[in-house]
């Protein structure tokens, strides 16, 4: 299998544009995935009843398959960029959502003790004290749906959409492999620095620990 060298250099700003769509896709997702699971992870951790039913509930949703989330959105919000974001944003709720409710667990229950005894209010306490603690195990999380995101953004291919996946069809419809190898590769890529940079932010959010060690 030979690489079109040609090929690549004559496509350089198809190939930045679609590297972009895909990483912009990504990242939206997780963002929301984000914003999404963070209050329902402190919900499940606060009320135990409710542990089980939305871990279990993030965990149905996963089972199901990519692109049939993706065919099942298309009703509510067409062949957008919308339903390929949504779409991820259901994968991502598994990951984010267990480990931060794992993260918040962690947190040992002499440090919230003390917290309360000195007068904190129970929302402070949860951002200056258990969120903190909770981080490296929820950016373990977040590490995790970010690299998952970015390899399901391709198959939003399906929909129209899919940033780098566009290369996997066109490559296979023309029996082309030059495609395909570009797009394989800029994901990977995509995925090692995006993993990268998280582990960096965290180094950077997490100083007390580099401190300890």
């Amino acid at each position: 299998m030979t690489i079109d060298w040609s090929w690549i250099g004559g496509h350089t700003d198809d190939l930045t544009s679609l590297t972009l769509s895909h990483l912009q896709a990504a990242m939206t997702a997780v963002l929301l995935g984000l914003l999404i699971s963070l209050p329902l992870a402190v919900l499940a951790h606060r009320v135990r009843p409710l542990r089980g039913f939305l871990l279990g509930l993030s965990n149905v949703l996963f089972t199901i398959p990519s692109i049939a989330i993706f065919v099942l959105l298309l009703p509510v919000s067409g062949l957008t960029r919308t339903t390929t974001v949504i779409g991820l944003t259901v994968y991502t709720l598994v990951v984010l959502l267990r480990n931060t409710v794992e993260g918040l667990d962690s947190v040992p229950a002499k440090t919230k003790e003390a917290a309360k005894a000195m007068g904190t209010r129970p929302l402070r306490t949860l951002l200056t004290v258990e969120l903190p603690l909770a981080l490296p195990v929820i950016m373990a999380g977040v590490r995790i749906a970010t690299v998952m995101s970015i390899s399901l953004v391709s198959v939003a291919t399906y929909i129209g959409d899919g940033g780098l996946g566009q290369l996997f069809t066109d490559g296979f419809q023309r029996d082309f492999p030059t495609p395909v190898i570009a797009g394989v590769v800029l994901t990977i890529l995509l995925a090692v620095v995006a993993d990268a940079l998280l582990v960096a932010l965290q180094y950077v959010l997490t100083p007390w620990r580099r401190r300890r060690a």
